[in-house]
């Protein structure tokens, strides 16, 4: 596993988004990006309110979306098609999402977890997906809950996410129509593929379509088998049953396992043109793979061409085959598990004399410690300042070795 942090999502007691933003202020996220949120999306009116929460002995945090007229998402709001009061369709807030000023990584998450939303809800009620309606409240509150979870997530540098199984909860929960059993239609569609947990103590709907949703766009599976906690934050849920936290833990980690398995994956390619295997390299690395490794090869009937490897954790390895599947033409490759050995590190931010700071990742080597700047870090400080990239390099390094640094 990379020594990068990464999340941890323990949905022990289930999962809906107000618990999801719960969690990841209490884990650090700002408060006021927050409150911000809804009239960054163009959400007149909607207002966020954040407040410590008891839940069962457990200090959490409670996050409340409030519609303009002081309304709050009722639990028949929550599961989706509704014939009386005003309605947001799929398309409309589709749109509020591509408009809003976020970045790519969380548009493309968002975009999703909404296309999921509509087909679920459409299979539910018989209806295509750009006719699925959400009730007013319901879609403000998605919307806040959805891309807000999300941008979260990129805010405090959490963009690889793990998760424990979910409890679904269980009995019956209030719908548009009537009462439904746990896990209501929508929420047992979208938990297709998400590994599902004992639900223990857990009664009453313990996961909504908002909460499910979430987990399938930015959940990659499992966690590694070994990881070092570093903080952690609980998001509460709107009930506060006596007898379990009814809230959502979020774990902030990193990697632990100095020796680990890997996976390495390899595949040999003679008719992809050379340009495309930079964008193939940084898919595959989008993908999971902690490292990729690419040469010159000569293969049958002489035909120059070359090898690609990627060497990913177990848990990542079928997203870094599928990823090498879709980003070359290969028509199969090679896998094998391997011990990989690596020295305990730790990424530092170091501030220069010009006043900027530069991320050093420094290894302990049994011979002592050594550092290497990030380069693109210090190439834009020399095109910043004009000194030779090599200068500054050399600087920065001193200054992460330097005996003093605390």
């Amino acid at each position: 596993m990379s020594d990068q942090r990464f999340a941890i999502i323990d949905p022990a007691a289930g999962a809906s988004g107000d618990m999801f933003l719960g969690a990841l202020v209490a884990a650090g996220a700002p408060p006021d990006w927050l409150k911000g949120l809804p009239a960054r999306l163009g959400l007149n009116g909607v207002t966020v309110e954040i407040a410590q929460a008891d839940r069962c002995g457990i200090q959490a945090i409670k996050v409340t979306v409030r519609s303009p007229d002081g309304q709050v998402e009722a639990p028949e709001q929550a599961h989706g098609h509704h014939g009386h009061g005003p309605h947001r369709h799929l398309p409309e807030l589709l749109g509020i999402v591509e408009r809003a000023p976020i970045s790519e990584w969380c548009r493309e998450r968002a975009l999703a977890a909404f296309r999921l939303l509509g087909e679920a809800e459409g299979r539910v009620h018989g209806v295509p997906p750009e006719r699925v309606s959400l009730h007013e409240v319901g879609a403000l509150d998605a919307l806040v809950d959805i891309v807000g979870t999300i941008e979260g997530f990129e805010l405090l540098g959490l963009t690889t996410v793990f998760s424990r199984p979910v409890a679904l909860g269980s009995g019956w929960v209030r719908a548009a129509h009537g009462t439904l059993p746990v896990p209501a239609p929508a929420t047992g569609i979208l938990a297709q593929g998400l590994v599902i947990g004992d639900d223990g103590p857990v009664q009453g709907e313990a996961t909504t379509p908002t909460g499910a949703v979430l987990l399938r766009v930015l959940s990659r599976g499992a966690p590694p088998s070994g990881w070092r906690p570093v903080t952690s934050g609980w998001g509460a849920g709107s009930r506060n049953p006596a007898g379990y936290p009814n809230a959502l833990r979020l774990i902030i980690a990193e990697g632990a396992a100095e020796t680990n398995a890997a996976v390495v994956l390899a595949m040999d390619l003679d008719d992809m043109s050379p340009e495309y295997l930079s964008p193939l390299r940084e898919a595959v690395m989008a993908a999971g793979a902690v490292d990729v490794v690419l040469w010159s090869t000569q293969m049958k009937k002489d035909r120059l061409g070359f090898r690609v490897e990627a060497v990913a954790p177990p848990e990542a390895a079928d997203a870094v085959a599928r990823a090498m599947f879709t980003h070359s033409t290969t028509a199969g490759l090679r896998r094998y598990r391997a011990e990989r050995d690596t020295l305990v590190r730790e990424e530092i931010s170091v501030p220069t004399s010009d006043g900027e700071a530069v991320r050093v990742k420094v290894v302990q080597a049994p011979s002592g410690p050594r550092a290497k700047p990030e380069f693109d870090d210090v190439h834009r400080m020399a095109l910043a300042t004009g000194r030779p990239a090599m200068e500054v390099a050399t600087e920065v390094t001193n200054l992460a070795l330097r005996p003093s640094r605390s």
